[in-house]
């Protein structure tokens, strides 16, 4: 039986049974006869009785008196049985409050900090989602292990972030720990990923309405998830792993229905909304700043090989459903209607709606991508669309 703070007994430990998890209520005990799934991954970042000062820091956070509730025993060796036992029953009720079920594991030791650790100093983000993990561990004690594990068990976002993703990823081939391995090791050493996955978790708190928290971008959100992979997968296609690379890519496709390539390039503070049906070809290019609803296709026209797929500048909003086939430009700023078939570049601040898409209105000094107006009513031309002196909307619109 595991002996200490830990909160999870494991019982019957042989190769050829799974393991029994103890589930500590108060001072009862509840046996649950099966292994829980996420647990085992969950295990790497737990540890035994010396390795548990990181929850004490937590929950001394978390007191709002600030005070460690200490043991009193009238025995002065503090290795007796009698005031071991006290201590640990001292620091299982006060881990309870907070993190009531537990996985029995070992915490790897890191031989450098310095060169393991991804911190980021003054990193308001990453404060900000650790902050609300803790809230939300309050809030509602059934997520508090998931929520330690996930979050609060991390030293950086990167971290984090890595671990989410290859849990949400792995299957019986590709494991959980394996692509930890690979996330960990793009994302804490590339300075602009970690630039990117700041904009990007920035992004969809700001543009999505039902985004409640960083925090809940970070753990649930599939458009954030696959976004996130692909920069990992880009990183390892441009360092000349392109077998792995598409190995994520397909992971990606079959978990979370987002294809990109990829070799394609997309830039920061982007917004994939939903996310599902999303396809990104090989040679296709996103600026800054875009939002890209749910089903959209930014593909190729034929069997060509070069350069094949549409470039799209920055600040654009691209509608649900929306197909932009063959290396053709979308401007800066500009806005495509939902449901439109884009066969031709579309000028910069311009909206394009239809099949074929045709220019119905022009923007100035707007960038939809960031008020994520969709809508193409009297009010809202009234509002963005401008009447250019000399030209007609006639003279941009175009057929196939």
């Amino acid at each position: 039986m595991c002996t200490g703070a830990a909160a999870i007994n494991r019982r019957n430990t042989n190769e050829s049974s799974p393991p029994l998890y103890t589930y500590f209520n108060q001072d009862q005990t509840l046996e649950l006869p099966y292994s829980i799934p996420f647990f085992p991954s969950m295990a790497a970042c737990l540890g035994s009785v010396s390795e548990m000062h990181s929850i004490r820091t937590v929950l001394e956070e978390l007191d709002e008196e600030k005070q460690m509730v200490r043991p009193e025993t009238t025995n002065s060796n503090p290795n007796s049985p009698t005031s071991t036992s006290t201590s640990i029953m001292v620091m299982r009720r006060k881990v309870e409050r907070i993190f009531p079920v537990y996985a029995r594991g070992k915490l790897s030791p890191r031989s450098d900090p310095s060169v393991n650790s991804g911190s980021v100093v003054g990193d308001s983000i990453w404060d900000a989602v650790r902050v609300e993990a803790k809230c939300e561990a309050e809030n509602e004690p059934i997520l508090s292990s998931f929520l330690y594990a996930s979050i609060l068990s991390h030293d950086c976002l990167e971290r984090a972030l890595a671990f989410i993703i290859a849990n949400r990823l792995q299957n019986n081939t590709l494991l959980e720990t394996q692509l930890m391995d690979i996330f960990c090791d793009v994302m804490v050493q590339n300075r602009g990923i970690h630039r990117a996955i700041r904009l990007d978790l920035q992004a969809f708190k700001d543009r999505d309405p039902s985004c409640l928290s960083y925090c809940s971008a970070l753990l649930y959100l599939k458009g954030f998830h696959s976004l996130q992979t692909h920069r990992v997968a880009h990183a390892l296609w441009n360092q000349g792993r392109k077998v792995l690379a598409l190995a994520l890519q397909s992971r990606v496709s079959e978990v979370f229905a987002v294809d990109i390539h990829p070799a394609a390039k997309i830039g920061e503070g982007i917004l994939l909304d939903h996310g599902t049906g999303l396809v990104i070809g090989e040679t296709a290019v996103i600026g800054d700043r875009v939002s890209l609803m749910q089903g959209v296709t930014l593909g190729g026209s034929g069997k060509e090989t070069g350069d094949r797929h549409p470039k799209v500048g920055e600040g654009v909003l691209i509608g649900a459903s929306v197909i932009v086939l063959g290396n053709i430009k979308i401007g800066d700023g500009a806005m495509i209607a939902s449901g439109s078939l884009v066969l031709k570049d579309v000028p910069q601040h311009s909206m394009a709606a239809g099949i074929p898409a045709k220019v119905i209105g022009y923007v100035e000094e707007q960038v939809p991508s960031l008020t994520m107006k969709h809508d193409a009513s009297k009010d809202f031309f009234e509002h963005v669309a401008i009447g250019c002196e000399g030209r007609s909307i006639g003279e941009y619109e175009y057929s196939i």
